[in-house]
């Protein structure tokens, strides 16, 4: 894989191990819209077992809680 400037693999053992780690300079990708849109990537995959809910039901719910008639 061609090195990017700022973007490095670490190893979970020196020289010959898997790479495990990812870092990633963020004075140089701080503000790239990939890096912002890979995280959020890794959090959808994180969260794609928990329970979903149809947006009226939370709606619902919350004007319940709140104390608001609509």
């Amino acid at each position: 894989m061609k090195q990017i400037a700022g973007i490095s693999f670490k190893k979970d053992f020196p020289f010959f191990g898997k790479n495990r780690y990812l870092r990633i300079d963020l004075k140089q990708h701080g503000d790239n819209q990939l890096l912002e849109d890979f995280l959020d990537l890794l959090d959808v995959e994180a969260r794609k077992d928990e329970p979903t809910y149809p947006l009226r039901e939370v709606l619902e719910e919350e004007n319940k809680r709140r104390g608001i008639n609509v």
